[in-house]
């Protein structure tokens, strides 16, 4: 059985349990290029936060620091986190694309 192919305007009207069944890339490449195209760079920092290699970044003083690149370079840093793994808090990513898939 193949799994049905979305964009992010069929995401925004699909089911919860739709997007439950996509597996955890297809959630996220939805969910980047989403907040990509909107320039939305607190959903990128809220994924820092929840992502393990993350800590010592997101605790130093909860902002985004020394990055200065704009929404570029705030991609480019959680892709770099994302390609490391998301651990135990895969069930939580996963929440909060699926939520800011349908929002």
């Amino acid at each position: 059985m193949t799994e049905p192919s979305y964009d992010e305007a069929s995401a925004r009207s699909a089911s919860v349990e739709e997007l439950d069944r996509l597996p955890t890339e297809e959630l996220r490449r939805l969910a980047f290029a989403r907040a990509e195209r909107e320039h939305d760079v607190g959903f990128f920092w809220d994924l820092v936060k929840h992502l393990p290699p993350a800590e010592d970044i997101a605790n130093e003083d909860a902002s985004a620091g020394t990055i200065t690149g704009g929404i570029a370079e705030v991609i480019e840093l959680v892709r770099e986190l994302f390609g490391r793994g998301v651990g135990d808090n895969e069930p939580l990513i996963r929440a909060r694309f699926i939520d800011y898939l349908r929002s």
